[in-house]
């Protein structure tokens, strides 16, 4: 046999009772179902899903079904499947209608008498032929069955001409893993969660976590801006708004990390016109839907003198933010001289999430 199936004999415990327990390479769904799918991981760590992989003979109606792990989730009382196909299956597929081409399914199917009346307790790979039409699609997926390919089967194929391996397969293969473990999740996957905290990568290559209705980054990002353009203030008063400027306000927005802190980066080129003992002022007011959580204060500011332009910045740790939670953060700035202009260049601000 080269397809096996971890099912034990109907003596003592039953085949069902092993199937409903299984809970090792099993994302879970519900409460009590887990994904069907595809064990991943290739030979030398190259690809996704290497195992159940399909590869046509060039010019031919025939393909081979490669090895590998996967398992088959059905209702919750008839339990879980799993599979292993241990050395590579032949495959042929029909020809190909005079008039139109077809789409087929390469699926591995379960049979169970028990369920299904068919007189069978064994896994295969089977092909499920499609419809010729005009404009075909893929059949139904059988019950107790995972799709692993379509396979377009062109008008006329046949022994002389066969079916064009480089172009006809679409792979359907989805990962399953262990409970706990990171899913690689297919382009196109719009799988819930099974639970908050769970987590998976997105087919870009981006660690996600369920949040218990959405799966969001599970990292968080810093946050950055910058302005090149210099302006200039003569308020006492902290304010947002610089005159001479193009961009008159200088803000970013950022998500609150799990630990509710963050660090904040800010800093800018400064001078005061004409004057050698007064000062510029310039620090971060952070809100969070239009309530201020962290007012502008000269204590924390960064600050600098004279009319000589000179580069200062500073950082300062922030906590007691709540988690998730969109916060803006906004450049303010002030003199302490109402008669001296104040000027702002190259200022920059930034939040890294912290401990």
């Amino acid at each position: 046999m080269t397809v096996s199936s971890a099912w034990l004999s109907p003596d003592g415990q039953t085949r069902a009772d092993t199937r409903v327990t299984q809970t090792g390479a099993l994302t879970p769904v519900t409460e009590s179902t887990g994904r069907s799918g595809v064990l991943p991981g290739s030979t030398g760590g190259q690809y996704v899903t290497g195992g159940l992989s399909l590869t046509g003979t060039t010019g031919t109606m025939t393909a081979q079904l490669g090895a590998g792990r996967a398992v088959i989730q059905t209702s919750p009382v008839r339990g879980a499947y799993p599979v292993t196909v241990t050395e590579p299956v032949p495959l042929t597929f029909a020809d190909g209608d005079a008039q139109y081409g077809r789409i087929d399914l390469v699926v591995l199917r379960i049979y169970d008498h028990d369920y299904d009346g068919s007189g069978r307790y064994e896994a295969v790979p089977e092909i499920v032929p499609g419809k010729p039409v005009a404009t075909p699609t893929a059949p139904t997926v059988p019950d107790a069955s995972l799709p692993l390919f379509a396979v377009a089967v062109p008008a006329g194929a046949g022994a002389a001409k066969g079916i064009d391996w480089t172009t006809a397969l679409t792979d359907l293969r989805s990962p399953t893993v262990a409970i706990g473990g990171i899913l690689p999740a297919r382009a196109g996957d719009t799988a819930a969660g099974a639970y908050p905290g769970q987590y998976r990568e997105s087919s870009a290559g981006a660690l996600q976590r369920w949040n218990g209705s959405a799966w969001t980054s599970a990292v968080v990002p810093s946050a950055f801006s910058c302005d090149m353009a210099a302006g200039s203030t003569n308020s006492t008063a902290y304010t947002s708004t610089l005159a001479v400027t193009t961009v008159s306000a200088l803000s970013l927005s950022f998500v609150a990390p799990p630990s509710g802190a963050v660090l904040l980066h800010f800093g800018a080129r400064m001078w005061t016109t004409d004057s050698t003992n007064s000062s510029a002022f310039m620090i971060p007011q952070v809100t969070q839907n239009n309530t201020v959580v962290y007012t502008a204060n000269d204590n924390s500011a960064c600050m600098y003198g004279g009319p000589v332009s000179g580069s200062v910045a500073t950082m300062w740790r922030m906590y007691g933010l709540t988690p998730g939670l969109v916060h803006t953060m906004t450049a303010m700035h002030r003199s302490n001289d109402a008669n001296v202009t104040c000027w702002f260049d190259n200022r920059f601000m930034r939040v890294d999430p912290a401990n």
